[in-house]
């Protein structure tokens, strides 16, 4: 299937085209291309022009260029513009312009990537589905999921990220989406917004890039809601809002196992689902998800039933058996109000003892020793038994938390790692969360393998 001609990329990017040459796919990473994918040099921590060769050489089509990088002849096959960045911006403009669907963008503090997921299995069996790959939401993921996109695609869903202001009103132009959904709004990045009416702000400037008559899909009951439907409201938008209130409602949630079985009130039409997981925050999310899609004219009740053959992403509230354990894998990022859902996940799961293994969340601002010592006041702390903590943030929290809940503190997640086998015992349940850069992940991979060893300085319980 060809997905760009040399003369559309030429065209759509304003380059030179060197060659008749067809491309089937788009890449950025040489580690994964595929026979037949444009190779995109983009320059980040590495210039991709000195990969460019060994794109070919494993069959890409061609590469995007600014210059005629070296090991590559003067006749390769190659698309040669001034700046490779908004060359791909303007790829995937010109993808998202030649595109007759419906586009469903998905921003929010949490959620992002596992609601785009539910969104895309939800649409199973409804026409070509494209969906953002992994958690390509950035200033360049955003356009390589429209350049990836292909013309005769029915639905796309497109995620949506922020690290500072002024990030996602141009991705949501670039996009143009029929549908916006904000999974939530939480203190993070709270370092570059000072304030979360600051993330409201932005997050809700998603909607300045809908298209006209679009609808803006908004949490019902937060605190900043008012300030989420403002932004709605200047770009003309329709305003559909879920939660436990709202249009979009949640009936009912009742675990039954590792599942939940759930009831849902979308627009005047009930809608029964299964998730598989017990975590209650992605049943509000996948009410969101609903409302999303019926606004993009699919239908609802098949979404529904096609909900329970999604679960949860790695690291981000997956619950695995694992040795004599369960184990709930939330350790991809944190916040206060994602560590609030997985500390209820954790408080919600019956069985054994409840452990909470959490390392340090980032990026919280001049609040954050407040932030964290606050976590020890969560109402399902009072479910959990034992706190190992790794950081200096973590710290406060652990400071805080009665001596009979104190496990281990470590200065970082690789002190706990290394004594993985100490901290869990057979019968458990775990909690392993932080942000992605305090490495805690590394205590999730340590217990994996100190359960699969048979080795004694390993062994649990």
């Amino acid at each position: 299937m060809s997905l760009w001609t040399a003369a559309d990329a030429a065209a759509a990017t304003g380059g030179r085209a060197q060659g008749d040459w067809l491309a089937s796919g788009v890449s950025i990473d040489t580690r994964t291309i595929r026979p037949g994918d444009l190779f995109v040099a983009l320059t980040d921590l590495r210039d991709g022009h000195d990969f460019v060769a060994q794109a070919l050489q494993k069959g890409a089509a061609a590469a995007l260029v600014s210059r005629i990088p070296e090991g590559v002849t003067p006749d390769a096959p190659l698309l040669i513009v001034p700046e490779v960045l908004p060359a791909l911006e303007a790829l995937g403009r010109a993808g998202r312009a030649r595109m007759g669907g419906k586009i469903v963008a998905i921003t929010g503090s949490v959620g992002k990537t596992s609601t785009k997921d539910m969104a895309r299995i939800a649409l199973a069996g409804q026409g070509r589905i494209h969906a953002a790959e992994a958690s390509y939401n950035n200033h360049w993921g955003v356009p390589l999921t429209l350049a990836r996109m292909p013309a005769d695609t029915d639905f796309a869903i497109v995620e949506i990220g922020m690290n500072h202001p002024g990030e996602i009103a141009p991705l949501s132009r670039l996009a143009r989406p029929h549908v916006a959904m904000i999974t939530t709004v939480a203190a993070a990045h709270l370092e570059a917004f000072g304030a979360i009416e600051g993330i409201a702000r932005e997050k809700g400037a998603i909607f300045e890039g809908l298209e006209a008559i679009g609808t803006a899909i908004i949490p019902e009951d937060l605190p900043v809601t008012q300030i989420l439907r403002d932004g709605a409201d200047a770009a003309g938008a329709i305003v559909l809002g879920f939660g436990q209130h709202g249009m979009a409602r949640l009936v009912q949630a009742k675990p039954e196992g590792a599942a939940l079985k759930c009831r849902a009130r979308i627009a005047g039409e009930t809608v029964d689902f299964t998730l598989q997981t017990t975590g209650a925050h992605f049943a509000m999310n996948a009410i969101g998800v609903l409302a999303a899609l019926a606004a993009a004219g699919a239908d609802v009740s098949e979404a529904g039933r096609c909900l329970s053959d999604w679960q949860p992403p790695k690291g981000r509230g997956a619950v695995e058996e694992l040795g004599g354990i369960r184990l709930i894998d939330d350790a991809f990022n944190a916040n206060p109000a994602s560590l609030a859902a997985g500390l209820a996940t954790l408080a919600g799961l019956r069985g054994g003892r409840r452990v909470a293994i959490l390392g340090d969340m980032l990026e919280l601002g001049a609040d954050e020793a407040d932030l964290h010592r606050a976590v020890a006041d969560d109402p399902s702390m009072a479910s959990v038994d034992l706190v190992h903590a790794a950081g200096p943030l973590m710290r406060h929290l652990f400071d805080a938390l009665p001596a009979g809940k104190r496990g281990e503190w470590a200065g970082n997640a690789a002190e706990l790692a290394a004594r993985a086998g100490s901290l869990v015992a057979a019968g458990d349940i775990v909690l392993v969360k932080g942000s992605k850069s305090s490495k805690i992940s590394s205590v999730v991979e340590a217990l994996r393998n100190c359960l699969k060893r048979e080795e004694d300085e390993c062994s649990i319980g």
